[in-house]
């Protein structure tokens, strides 16, 4: 497993990291700890959950998993987004940071967060407001690094400009994948223009890009497509199989899956440190981990770019 900066900072992590949104929600302790564990010795050190994910089980759960191998890792959660529908419990205040953060170490089961990200920008907190309380975790040595969810690109820079000498958001984590770019426009630039790695979610664009689905076949009963319901079967529509199809077809020309050029693609763009991509089972994890294998030249980059503008 490789590993890259997180932005302009110190932390390196893996480059292909687990999304633990699963855990508390689609599967229990036990299969969590299976997962877990199996990511771990496929070489994933990023572990990426949040306060909300599964109702707060999936951090109570992915505590659990780590267990002795809480240090083996780096361990990344989230806030902002209301826990439990109460809207007492969100938002980016000094407040309700402070609440935030005591009540993820405690089910998380550590004293410490590697990576703690503002889940969605608060309209009604001024940023500045944000900063300073994450500036003061990172003093107080209960966060090591911070990041930040579903910015836009101004927002990213206006951040950037006012953690002038304090702690600054070294990480973006929104919505990218072959089928789904929209942060090209401006995201992606303001992570490399102020140094943020940046953390694609939904690599695989809930499943399309897994090669378990089929034109003119409904989702698999299991699947989140499925979950989705008219939402996802808006999604496998004859457009996006189009484009499906005919990645599938680039990968298996060079000995590879769709899964594979999902990965890799994403990975062909250097302010991507690490794709975060769920798993329900201990093969999925171990087939995500396996993609960190296949390194796309930037010319092939730009032919994958091609079947899908």
């Amino acid at each position: 497993m490789k590993v890259r900066r997180l932005g302009n900072s110190g932390l390196k992590v893996s480059v292909v990291g687990l999304g633990c949104n699963n855990f508390g929600m689609r599967i229990d302790a036990g299969q969590t700890d299976a997962v877990v564990n199996a990511a771990i010795d496929a070489g994933v050190t990023l572990f990426d959950t949040a306060d909300i994910y599964g109702g707060t089980q999936s951090e109570v759960f992915l505590g659990k998993a780590l267990g002795k191998r809480r240090h083996e890792v780096v361990l990344a959660t989230k806030f902002g987004m209301r826990v439990q529908e109460d809207p007492k419990r969100s938002g980016g205040s000094r407040r309700w940071i402070m609440q935030a953060v005591e009540d993820s170490l405690r089910r998380l089961g550590t004293d410490y967060i590697d990576l703690y990200q503002h889940h969605r920008p608060d309209p009604d907190t001024p940023v500045d407001e944000t900063l300073r309380a994450l500036d003061d975790l990172v003093t107080q040595g209960k966060v090591r690094y911070i990041g930040c969810s579903n910015y836009e690109g101004w927002q990213i820079a206006d951040a950037d400009w006012t953690a002038a000498g304090q702690s600054r958001f070294v990480s973006a984590q929104n919505l990218y994948s072959l089928l789904e770019r929209d942060v090209e426009r401006e995201i992606l630039p303001a992570c490399e223009h102020f140094g943020l790695g940046f953390l694609p979610f939904f690599p695989l664009a809930s499943g399309l890009l897994s090669g378990k689905y089929r034109r003119g076949e409904p989702p698999p009963n299991d699947s989140r497509l499925a979950a989705w319901g008219a939402r996802g079967q808006a999604a496998m529509n004859d457009a996006n199989f189009d484009r499906v199809e005919a990645l599938d077809a680039w990968a298996r020309e060079r000995g590879h899956t769709i899964l594979d050029l999902a990965f890799a693609w994403l990975l062909g763009h250097r302010v991507v440190s690490s794709v975060i991509a769920g798993a329900t089972t201990p093969d999925q994890v171990r087939a995500n981990a396996a993609t960190a294998s296949w390194v796309l030249t930037a010319d092939e980059v730009a032919e994958v770019t091609a079947l899908v503008r």
